[in-house]
């Protein structure tokens, strides 16, 4: 049975609230799960003691008996010192993309001519 460290939501509508659970990866999202370890509010400041409660000891068991955390819990374990969480770069996440390029390029073209018909116009007036 592969075991997950996880978030089930909670909370309303626009409202998130999740417990952070360990489950059977197989099972729903929100629903069977074999243990309950904390929660997390992110709609707390980020600088909130109560935005993330979590039981740690619990959490060492459960790592030690092979469970996986998902990418979000592990951040939160990763703060706590519990784990160690790769760092993750992706340097053209930055990078416009094609058709952005393509916008920037002929928005240049159109300012540059619009330049050069003023230019033409001064010229013109100036005679």
């Amino acid at each position: 049975m592969a075991l997950k460290i996880r978030l089930a939501r909670g909370g309303s509508k626009k409202r998130p609230y999740y417990h952070i659970v360990v489950a059977d990866e197989r099972a729903p999202r929100d629903g069977r799960f074999l243990e309950k370890l904390g929660h997390w509010n992110p709609m707390l400041p980020k600088d909130s003691a109560e935005r993330v409660v979590f039981d740690a000891e619990r959490a060492k068991y459960w790592l030690s008996t092979g469970a996986q955390p998902t990418d979000r819990v592990l951040r939160f374990l990763a703060e706590a010192g519990l784990t160690e969480r790769a760092e993750r770069s992706n340097p053209n996440k930055a990078k416009p993309g094609k058709k952005a390029i393509e916008r920037e390029a002929e928005k240049k073209q159109k300012a540059e001519e619009a330049a050069a018909a003023a230019a033409e116009a001064a010229a013109e007036a100036s005679e």
